[in-house]
């Protein structure tokens, strides 16, 4: 293949359609945006994509610097014909602690942009990037999928090749896929009727959706919201099972999920007499571990 764009010689796509895929009661704006790609760029799940937003940075008098969106499709795309690719993107608004009002001034400029731009938009566009997230080489691996919020999106991605797409990856697939996404409120549970076709479309056991949604939830550990990390330390015999049987997890979402996650998994760890750190470098050194945060 030629070189990928990059982000001084970025690529012209084209935005063909987007939609907000969260309630109205939902706590802020999350869309779904389709981008049609030049001809000849292509990408597999798991990666990302810049996003180059127009215009100049009054505070350093340069253009805005690229933002990096994981891909939420296939490489097929959601249309099917290898030209397309979508993105999950949450407009990134700051709302001011005293008058609880939006500060447009610290809003974020590409989010916004996309989750503003009409169809026929041309946006510039470089990559595409990435080789953390990949999906494992051998089919009959098993997939843990742990997100938060807009980190579904690889996770789409895996699950509309692994379970609904008429391709020799979904024949092949012999592992068992489990998914566990945080979000606030049941509004904001994203791609759900996507999520319950795929279990119907799966085998029988082949693929598990937990769902930790905080406001409405609570953990059975110490009663409080339930967030990732608790689904995980509920169902921690099975996590470390699925791990040391070859298993590959994959985390995504912001940065902040991922302390929390790896403190319950220590304290698992403990309880069942392991040395954490050791177990953790194993999985990392045998490529069972990614992270994608943000």
């Amino acid at each position: 293949p030629l070189t990928s764009p990059n982000p001084n010689n970025p690529a012209t796509a084209t935005l063909l359609a987007r939609t907000r895929i969260i309630s109205d009661d939902a706590p802020g704006d999350i869309q779904h945006i389709i981008l049609r790609l030049p001809e000849g760029m292509h990408y597999v799940e798991g990666q990302s994509l810049s996003v180059l937003p127009p215009g100049v940075d009054a505070k350093t008098n340069k253009k805005y610097s690229p933002r990096l969106y994981s891909i939420a499709s296939t490489r097929y795309g959601d249309v099917l014909d290898g030209n397309t690719i979508s993105l999950c993107v949450r407009r990134a608004e700051y709302y001011d602690p005293a008058t609880g009002a939006v500060d447009p001034a610290k809003k974020g400029v590409c989010s916004n942009y996309l989750c503003d731009a009409m169809p026929g938009t041309q946006v510039s566009v470089a990559g595409p990037v990435g080789k953390t997230m990949l999906l494992p080489s051998d089919s009959n691996d098993d997939v843990i999928m742990i997100a938060t919020g807009t980190g579904v999106a690889p996770f789409r991605g895996f699950m509309h090749r692994l379970f609904m797409e008429d391709t020799v990856a979904r024949h092949m697939f012999g592992g068992t896929a489990w998914l566990v996404l945080g979000v606030p409120t049941s509004g904001g549970l994203l791609y759900k009727q996507e999520f319950d076709a795929m279990l119907q479309n799966a085998n029988p056991g082949q693929l598990k959706i937990d769902y930790a949604i905080s406001r409405e939830m609570t953990n059975s550990i110490d009663g409080g919201k339930l967030y990732v990390q608790h689904v995980i330390a509920q169902n921690a015999d099975e996590f470390f099972d699925r791990l040391d049987n070859g298993a590959s997890a994959y985390f995504c979402g912001l940065k902040g999920m991922m302390p929390p996650i790896l403190e319950t998994l220590e304290e698992v760890a403990a309880q069942k007499g392991l040395d954490w750190s050791e177990k953790l470098k194993q999985w990392k050194s045998n490529h069972q571990w990614h992270v994608e945060v943000y």
